[in-house]
């Protein structure tokens, strides 16, 4: 389990590092179809997303397996598992759609070695992760709120991006969404830990 993580973490750094540089030698070259109505940005978002919103449902799991956890904080990991599952399904579909491969398609046979701190592009290093694992009761509930806003800020640039650079209209309501919806989150749970 940590291992797919850190794997699907080194994928979604290497891919926004192969972007913010713009090294397209090392990411997909097949263009979406026209019709699809989604670009490169398009892609490049939901390529990063997915594996980005399945450390935030593993983040979860690792929480609600805790007791003596504020009952407030698990129903927070409750709803981010709620709601980030079917968008994954979503975005998974999308790329179906659009013929384009998934992260863990469109990375392999790069070499991973030397990304050490690009791990914060899904949100959590393996350290994070070893951290969240190992506290409890409510340590445990604060730092998964410590992290999550963190890992809810990157969502938030991320999707800022794809609204500046992407022209598919559901992808660009899903970012305004998952703006909208984890700003609202971050809020709570920066309320959550001054209380």
């Amino acid at each position: 389990m940590k291992k797919s993580f850190r794997t699907r973490a080194l994928a979604a750094g290497a891919l926004a590092l192969i972007s913010m540089v713009g090294l397209a030698a090392c990411s997909t070259t097949t263009e979406p179809p026209e019709s699809s109505g989604a670009n490169m940005a398009d892609v490049m978002f939901v390529q990063m997303m997915i594996p980005h919103h399945e450390g935030a449902i593993e983040m979860s799991d690792i929480l609600l397996a805790k007791s003596g956890v504020d009952p407030e904080v698990v129903e927070l990991a409750e709803q981010i598992k709620a709601a980030q599952g079917p968008e994954i399904e979503q975005m998974k579909q999308w790329l179906d759609d659009w013929g384009m491969p998934a992260m863990s398609d469109s990375m392999d046979g790069m070499d991973h070695g030397g990304m050490g701190g690009m791990d914060g592009m899904a949100g959590m290093t393996e350290e994070d992760m070893q951290a969240l694992e190992d506290a409890s009761g409510p340590e445990a509930g604060d730092l998964f709120l410590e992290q999550m806003i963190v890992h809810h800020q990157g969502a938030i640039e991320m999707a800022e991006d794809v609204l500046d650079d992407g022209e598919h209209p559901a992808v660009r309501e899903l970012a305004e969404n998952i703006i909208a919806s984890q700003t609202a989150e971050i809020e709570l749970m920066r309320s959550m830990l001054d209380s």
